[in-house]
């Protein structure tokens, strides 16, 4: 296996070297009458390879790991954020999330007029994520920032934007409704495509050892250049290469002809073995090694270059005392599945902005469902007589929901959830709703959630406002998410509806959350055969309970199972699942019903609560990005409408809808 050389160590050895040189030759730049100092120059660049390898731990982007066809890729934008314009004074920070990262700025001081000036560079795929979400905190606490206002900017929207300003003022816009300007914010983007992508590059790698900042490189210079490659084959052939590239004879080489030596050599013979940032070995295809490396080198514009690292804007904004809880291992961030007692924070992938976002949940929740559901002795006191006392409390709670005296909460419940209220698609206004439980169960605007493919309806759509988890079979859910030691489709759906052909069907999972939109929809056309009651327990939905071994959540809750006779998917069994603090489930539909995919078909009361839909075996082709973070144990924030999958039964003379262009709703 190749070992990229250390290139601290390497380039100790080149600072010799470039001493000895210019102490020989005293001619170690590419204009004989200009001198530098050769402690000076070589010094430096053992200080820039230093710099570079230690930033990288910093900086390094996971982008660069991935593999890009030529047509994917759209360009590498380089997005800085300038400054912005409050109405208070305080510290503020300010966050950008592009796909699953988030970088962060530095500090600002007191001020109502925070200027950062700090960039980051962003891969920027055709396909994939473009849309970067812009963060402002202000930073007065020890422990947790305020997100104060917030902005969206389309990077792809740069390649073809004909603008005469280098820089663009934005709305920062109130996280609870888009309505609400809170402030503006002064923000460049620039994208360079792949010719350009190159040129950047080689500009940076000549500024390594131009020593006399010309734009040349001697044959001296050359050489130190080709060594701090770490190739060693490259190494033997310096005066070759360097002829090869000095096209037309003057003795020294410009950056067109260095550029156009690299990108020659990357595809047949590459010079640059191991990216000389992060060490990483690169990908022999010419134009992944030239967006790895110039992701991984800072631009050197300036600006201060943003922090890495963080999976969610709230996770860049913590303060101290949160990074000191990280260093202690009491708390800990992680994709996936991170159950036990780690599990302090629910991490989501939302699939319209295709970013990290956090769950919201009060800490000393976290902990008591912990202390319950992750332990033999907690399920033990469950079992002793615990389950009927949280009954009573969830039928208690559900009436004080109801009181008119519950109204008072809901401005302190929008504010907790901050941006994952929307208001603006909330059907009526706030002074509308009597009780708290009228806004929990609260209608969207009609186009709120548009629904995909509705003249399809071999085309299945989500159920409802929430986080999914997809399984090809019981047996993958029982291996990726469920840990209940007893779970099965029967005993999900209960003898009365579980046939043959569902027990090792499709399985998907919207478990909804309390900020969510409450109201539940069908994901597909058809007649409505039977409802069932099953009568059970009102524990958690969170995933803290259902990824214990402990305990067996959906199959020992309070549920509805009601089944769809479909021409497209067969039949669809329904499951409306009950959970903490969720007193009824109320259907809009009834037996014999026929209905069309997206309509509601009925509401949770207050608290967590779970759809389960179950597919017949070989019936549904579940989307690929649904399955694939499934896999990874990782929940998917979707909307009501949002494409679900496809019918595997297509129907003769039928053609699917055009798929590969369509986008998802929001």
């Amino acid at each position: 296996m190749y070992k990229c050389r250390n290139m601290s160590s390497q380039s100790d050895d080149s600072e010799q070297r470039v001493g000895e040189r210019k102490e020989r030759m005293g001619n170690g730049s590419s204009k004989s009458n200009h001198h530098q100092d050769s402690s000076s120059s070589s010094s430096r660049v053992g200080r820039f390879w230093r710099k570079i390898h230690h930033r990288s731990n910093h900086h390094a982007s996971s982008s660069n790991n991935k593999r890009l066809a030529a047509e994917d890729f759209a360009g590498i934008a380089l997005l800085t954020l300038h400054r912005a314009e409050m109405k208070f004074k305080d510290k503020w920070l300010a966050c950008v999330s592009l796909g699953e990262q988030t970088f962060r700025t530095e500090t600002s001081d007191q001020t109502d007029k925070p200027i950062w000036n700090s960039e980051k560079k962003f891969l920027l795929e055709r396909n994939g994520p473009h849309i970067a979400r812009i963060s402002v905190f202000e930073t007065n606490r020890l422990s947790k920032s305020n997100l104060v206002g917030y902005c969206e900017i389309d990077l792809l929207e740069f390649l073809t934007q004909d603008s005469e300003s280098d820089s663009e003022v934005l709305d920062l816009l109130d996280p609870s409704s888009s309505d609400i300007t809170v402030g503006k914010i002064t923000v460049s983007c620039s994208v360079e495509d792949p010719t350009e992508t190159e040129r950047s590059f080689v500009r940076r790698i000549l500024s390594i050892v131009d020593y006399n900042e010309d734009g040349m490189l001697s044959s001296s210079e050359f050489s130190e250049l080709i060594d701090a490659f770490g190739n060693q084959v490259a190494a033997k052939k310096k005066e070759e290469l360097f002829k090869a590239a000095d096209k037309n004879g003057d003795g020294v080489v410009s950056m067109d002809e260095l550029t156009v030596l690299l990108a020659n050599q990357q595809e047949e013979k590459p010079l640059i073995s191991c990216c000389p940032v992060c060490g990483e070995v690169l990908d022999s295809d010419k134009l992944n090694g030239m967006i790895h490396m110039s992701l991984c080198f800072d631009e050197g514009t300036g600006n201060q270059v943003m922090t890495g690292g963080f999976l969610t804007d709230k996770q860049a904004s913590y303060g101290w005392m949160f990074k000191l809880s990280e260093w202690a291992h009491f708390s800990s961030y992680d994709i996936g599945l991170n159950s036990g007692s780690s599990a302090s924070h629910i991490l989501v992938f939302d699939r319209r902005t295709k970013r990290f976002v956090e769950e919201l949940i009060d800490g000393k929740i976290v902990l008591s469902m912990r202390a319950i559901y992750q332990s033999k002795l907690g399920l033990g006191l469950m079992d002793a007589g615990a389950k009927e006392l949280l009954q009573r409390i969830s039928e208690k709670q559900g009436k004080q929901m109801n009181s008119a005296e519950s109204a008072k909460d809901i401005p302190k419940f929008i504010n907790f959830f901050e941006d994952q209220i929307k208001l603006d698609e909330v059907k009526y206004p706030l002074e509308h709703f009597k009780t708290f439980n009228e806004f929990f169960i609260r209608e969207l605007k009609p186009d709120a959630r548009p629904i995909a493919c509705m003249e399809h309806d071999d085309v299945a759509v989500c159920a409802a406002d929430s986080r999914l988890m997809a399984f090809k079979s019981v047996e993958d859910s029982l291996r990726l998410w469920i840990k209940g030691r007893k779970f099965s489709i029967q005993g999900l759906l209960g003898k009365e509806i579980c046939s043959s052909s569902f027990i090792n069907g499709t399985l998907v999972i919207f478990r909804l959350a309390p900020q969510d939109y409450h109201r539940f929809h069908f994901p597909v056309s058809g007649t409505i055969e039977r409802f069932v009651d099953i009568p059970g327990c009102l524990y958690t939905v969170n995933p803290i309970a259902v990824n214990s071994k402990y305990c067996n959540v959906f199959t020992e809750n309070k549920r509805v199972v009601s089944v769809l006779s479909t021409s497209d998917f067969g039949k669809v069994a329904f499951v409306a699942i009950g959970a903490t603090m969720v007193g009824s489930i109320t259907f809009s539909k009834k037996k014999g019903d026929y209905v069309q995919k997206g309509e509601e078909f009925g509401y949770f009361s207050f608290g967590g609560s779970t759809v389960i839909c179950v597919f017949e075996k070989d019936t549904i082709k579940i989307d690929d990005d649904l399955l694939e973070n499934s896999e990874k144990s990782l929940e998917t924030l979707v909307a009501v409408g949002m494409k679900l999958g496809v019918s595997i039964k297509k129907r003769a003379g039928t053609e699917l809808p055009d798929l590969e262009n369509f986008v998802i709703g929001a």
